[in-house]
């Protein structure tokens, strides 16, 4: 049963991806970051449903006439110099042939990705990977945050298996990366017990990324949760709320998480973060004797024994750390051509937040760039701790971006058709933000003081 309950939506989906490519993105972005066929135990566990999913919507792509360059904007230039990079990385590392299968994975997220610039392009189309991005975690991060709640954090808890996120610690910051673009969709909501709903789901979701016992994930939500306390408008209320979350959920955590947590102030007394630093020790040092890297597999015993001070005391760990993975495995360009990458993506967002609030039509799209500029910090700061620098969710924020910054230029609002009610009602929060648009008020709400 769980197999079709997966497989069936895939198959429609793609087919429906022949003629509607972006339906194909959407699929493609559910399987890639939640990995439910992961879940079955039958045919669908195996299946090749991604490549099924992406090979129907290139189909599409090429048939319709509904797509626009990726490449008109800086992000999307960024991302094709760093493809173009870590393929020269891979092809002259220490063993291409091992490493193919990682810089193929990583070559068809980074290549969905520019399909998705290409053919999301509607304000329903942003609305849409948004709630397909963060639903697909903020269900796992419910469960794994009523786990938490019940066991009293005495368990970890884990991600899809055989996803970028199956460790504790990898999904514990997707889980934080995830909390603002919940907190933007929750913006959106018109329905008061829509908005509760979305509180609870948020807290869960924070639980659970607790609940990893994750000290990255950890100190991810509390660089975004200060960002977050720093921009509102109310700091005092701000802060007693935020206090009050964060006692309530840290009371429910055993001393062992607590213990665990500590490690951060007293890390030269933890094998584990000894491990890290022999790593970042390795990459640092690869990096001036391969300029190019050692392509995608730096945790190797003879560079350890070569690169490290610490030699094996430690093992092979990977390098924990999304600066110096990239800077072990693409060397000093590619970890500048990384950085480049996402800093322009941030100061995008920030466009955003700062000139699309003026427009009454485009406010969503200045709540987008705001959470999108939270989450992105979350990913810098827990990112420094944790080995995700390919995982696809980082890279939906840049699609998220680009695509509204595009819509906000071209003032597509004059242009965009308004489907009647009962199809809007399909992607909550969209339909009041257009009838926003038009100058009318969503149903049940005051005609001032209200936007979508």
């Amino acid at each position: 049963m769980r197999d079709l309950l997966v497989f069936l939506p895939v198959l429609i989906g793609s087919l429906a991806a022949l003629r509607f490519p972006w339906i194909g993105v959407m699929v493609w972005t559910w399987l890639s970051i939640m990995n439910p066929h992961r879940y079955t135990w039958g045919f669908a566990h195996d299946a090749p449903l991604a490549a099924l999913a992406a090979a129907c919507t290139l189909v599409g792509l090429l048939a319709t006439a509904e797509k626009q360059s990726p490449l008109k904007n800086a992000p999307a230039r960024w991302l094709l110099v760093f493809m173009v990079w870590i393929t020269v990385s891979w092809l002259v590392g220490l063993d291409p042939d091992k490493d193919y299968e990682q810089w193929n994975k990583v070559m068809k997220i980074d290549l969905m990705i520019l399909v998705a610039m290409a053919v999301l392009i509607s304000k329903q189309h942003i609305f849409a990977l948004t709630w397909v991005a963060a639903g697909s975690l903020a269900l796992l991060g419910a469960k794994g945050g009523v786990f938490t709640v019940l066991t009293g954090g005495s368990y970890r808890v884990w991600g899809p298996p055989g996803s970028y996120i199956e460790g504790n610690n990898e999904f514990a910051l997707a889980l934080a990366i995830t909390i603002p673009l919940l907190r933007f969709l929750q913006m959106q909501l018109q329905s008061k017990w829509g908005r509760h709903l979305m509180t609870v789901v948020m807290l869960l979701c924070a639980a659970a990324a607790l609940g990893s016992h994750s000290r990255g994930g950890l100190l991810a939500m509390s660089a975004m949760t200060l960002m977050m306390w720093w921009r509102g408008r109310s700091r005092l209320l701000g802060g007693l709320v935020i206090a009050i979350a964060a006692v309530a959920l840290v009371a429910f955590m055993p001393e062992e998480w607590s213990s665990r947590m500590n490690t951060i102030q007293t890390y030269q007394e933890d094998r584990s973060a000894l491990g890290r630093i022999a790593a970042w020790w390795t990459a640092w040092n690869l990096a001036f004797h391969y300029p190019f890297g050692v392509g995608f597999e730096a945790a190797r015993e003879s560079l350890f024994l070569q690169f490290s001070p610490y030699g094996l005391e430690f093992g092979t760990p990977v390098a924990h750390s999304i600066y110096f993975q990239v800077l072990g495995h693409h060397g000093f360009v590619g970890l500048a051509i990384f950085l480049a990458m996402w800093f322009v993506s941030y100061r995008w967002a920030g466009w955003l937040r700062t000139e699309a609030v003026k427009i009454p039509e485009a406010r969503w799209a200045s709540d987008l760039g705001a959470m999108c500029q939270v989450a992105l910090i979350g990913y810098a700061v827990g990112g420094a701790f944790l080995s995700l620098a390919y995982f696809d969710l980082p890279y939906n924020l840049m699609v998220l971006i680009v695509l509204s910054r595009a819509w906000v230029e071209q003032k597509r609002w004059q242009r965009e058709p308004i489907p009647d009610g009962r199809w809007w009602r399909r992607i909550p929060g969209l339909r009041a933000a257009s009838e926003a648009e038009r100058g009318e008020a969503p149903a049940g709400a005051a005609k001032s003081g209200v936007r979508g």
